[in-house]
């Protein structure tokens, strides 16, 4: 079994405050306020699982600059007060970011009960397949 350390948890904690605090900002008709916590949650949430050695390393590497410059300028566009602007900024910057963990995540929620049973609905089920990049994929049913 994995050991989970105490900042661990915390950052676990953090960061889905940070995910809570971004849907709530998003549903609030964009306010800058809880965007803006949301974000900062998040990366201090972030730093805390992985680490903060870890985090620069995953943020700094040179085939994702742009990806960086994306999220980071979406934040910093969503702190001087054009939430709309900063989080299409920021998005595309998290897409190009986290892209190469989708499929793995689609994968881990493919194996949740109910959430996998809709998944493999047909219609989802190619929407899924084309985030994942796992069209040709063999399946057992």
């Amino acid at each position: 079994m994995i050991e989970i350390s105490d900042t661990q948890k915390i950052g676990v904690g953090l960061a889905g405050f940070g995910i809570a605090f971004l849907f709530l900002g998003i549903l609030l008709l964009f306010d800058k306020g809880l965007l803006a916590i949301g974000n900062i949650l998040f990366l201090c949430g972030l730093a805390c699982v992985i680490g903060v050695e870890r985090t620069f390393r995953f943020f700094f590497q040179r085939h994702k600059v742009k990806a960086t410059i994306c999220f980071f300028g979406g934040i910093i566009v969503v702190l001087l007060g054009y939430p709309l602007v900063g989080m299409v900024i920021e998005t595309y910057g998290f897409v190009l970011l986290f892209s190469g963990f989708f499929p793995v995540a689609i994968n881990f929620l493919r194996r949740v009960p109910i959430l996998g049973s809709f998944l493999n609905l047909p219609l989802i089920n190619k929407f899924v397949d084309r985030i994942s990049g796992d069209s040709g994929r063999t399946r057992v049913e």
